[in-house]
């Protein structure tokens, strides 16, 4: 039985392997992205490749649009493999993709899957011979294909003819409707043709792009209620020209957060427009706080802290917490090696008394700093018991140095699964008076720093910045290191 608080079961999909990389509902849902180099820059390309893999993304598209960047694909797949970057490269092809992989052999070989466009992939009498080509390349060189409609570059004559048959229904469908219908048609013609020729089912994805969240939803409902009995296709789920900042953040994780909510989709993307000379990983961070936030996966420990309000007239709280969550996201691809399990890790950085200790309570380990007007003291909780209360001005370095030591004792090598706390004791052992927030010991500010023991394999990027928040923080935020998908 399904609990309340939890997704519905996944929709039943077959399991595409994407270059190593598993795509079905057997599988996590994976997180993809694109470049936007050109491709024929073969530095260029490999840098952003390896920036968005770094970043997390599993799979990563590059556009092969021309000889020149279809001659350069592998080299920049040498290039990455030199610099131990091993994410699938994933080829996009509009209108001459069975002549570039014809012509160009080894960049057909190089590539992890093709994505093809229904909508552009020939006209005429040409459409199904070119498709033909594509598939059997796909073939005969052992790769899954990508089938992605795109409403903005649709099959014509297919949304024409069923707009003339709607025209003659007795029961016709509105215009919106009818083009829900010839996206979904377009993908699972195609998808079956595919068959046809030879492509097995584990080797194809489907998806069906709009820029609406609405019509997102709707196609991808109908989309997925076509399985039948069996597993259905795999499922690659997107936002197309979403947009730029937070309307784009704002759209995407509405629309895929409803069907991921479903069951519905196997993999995803996030397509933000960056801001000029912005960051292109920052849709690969979207993409795993959506899956995070939601439950399906977990990346990154998560930082909760409160939002703030006239109780906390300081930044003390915000600071701590930003630099936090970017040491934290610096150290994770070493640390996901060296401590097993830590992206599971829960932090809280709270600013007053209201929520404060029950915040951090229900954390791993929290502090709850003092707000406008309350004593000048933060009590500190470690698996849910109050472990210290920090005093002075160096409260942060303290608790900083609290974390890196629950780090390095809860996943480091012979970590046990007994509770930690800061100071190796129970919270009883700590000594001191009853803590004026809630109860519970408070630690002398001369013995604060006893809980947190020696710097450890941890230590060295939570410890780095200024000694004192008010004096300022300076966190970084780099991206992440992860694998990538497109």
């Amino acid at each position: 039985m399904t609990s309340p608080a939890a997704p519905l079961p996944r929709h039943r999909t077959v399991t595409v392997d994407v270059g190593g990389v598993r795509v079905g509902s057997d599988a996590p849902i994976v997180v993809q992205s694109m470049t936007n180099t050109d491709t024929a820059d073969v530095e260029a390309t490999a840098r952003q490749v390896e920036a968005l893999a770094r970043a997390g993304s599993e799979l990563v598209r590059i556009t092969v649009d021309r000889d020149e960047a279809a001659a350069a694909v592998p080299h920049i797949r040498d290039r990455l493999l030199k610099r131990n970057i091993r994410v699938p490269l994933i080829g996009d092809f509009h209108y001459i993709g069975h002549k570039l992989l014809t012509d160009h052999p080894a960049a057909a070989e190089a590539l992890a899957k093709y994505r093809i466009n229904p909508g552009n992939v020939g006209f005429g009498e040409k459409k199904d011979r070119q498709f033909a080509t594509l598939i059997e390349l796909a073939i005969r060189h052992g790769k899954p294909v990508r089938i992605g409609v795109n409403w903005g570059s649709l099959d014509q004559a297919l949304l024409t003819r069923l707009m003339d048959e709607n025209a003659t229904s007795a029961e016709p469908l509105s215009a919106r409707e009818v083009m829900h219908e010839a996206i979904v048609q377009s993908a699972l013609l195609s998808a079956a043709q595919a068959e046809q020729i030879g492509l097995a089912r584990d080797r194809i994805i489907l998806s069906a792009k709009v820029s609406d969240v609405q019509d997102l939803i709707a196609v991808y409902r109908l989309l997925a209620s076509r399985a039948g009995d069996g597993p259905g296709h795999a499922l690659h789920l997107g936002l197309t020209e979403a947009g730029m900042g937070s309307k784009g953040i704002v759209a995407s994780s509405a629309a895929m957060g409803i069907l991921l909510q479903e069951g519905i989709g196997d993999t995803v993307r996030v397509s933000l427009t960056p801001e000029p000379g912005g960051d292109r990983t920052r849709e690969v961070t979207v993409a795993q706080e959506l899956l995070q936030v939601m439950g399906f996966r977990t990346f990154m420990p998560v930082v909760a802290a409160c939002p703030g309000c006239g109780r906390t007239t300081s930044t003390v709280f915000q600071e701590l917490a930003k630099r936090i969550e970017g040491d934290l996201r610096e150290k994770m691809p070493q640390w996901r090696e060296r401590y097993p399990g830590v992206e599971s890790l829960k932090v809280a950085v709270m600013g007053c008394i209201v929520n404060g200790p029950g915040e951090s309570k229900h954390a791993d380990i929290g502090i709850s700093l003092p707000g406008t007007g309350e004593q000048p003291a933060a009590p500190v909780f470690i698996d849910g018991k109050k472990a210290a209360t920090l005093r002075g001005p160096r409260i942060a370095d303290e608790f900083v140095a609290m974390l890196e030591a629950y780090i390095e004792r809860r996943f480091g090598q012979g970590a046990s699964s007994s509770p930690v706390y800061g100071g190796g004791g129970p919270p009883q052992a700590v000594e001191g008076a009853r803590d004026e927030h809630c109860g519970g010991p408070t630690l002398p500010a001369s013995k604060s720093s006893q809980l947190a023991t020696p710097p450890t394999a941890a230590s060295a990027s939570l410890r780095r910045g200024p000694p004192s928040l008010s004096r300022g923080m300076g966190a970084r935020h780099p991206g992440r290191v992860g694998p990538a998908e497109g």
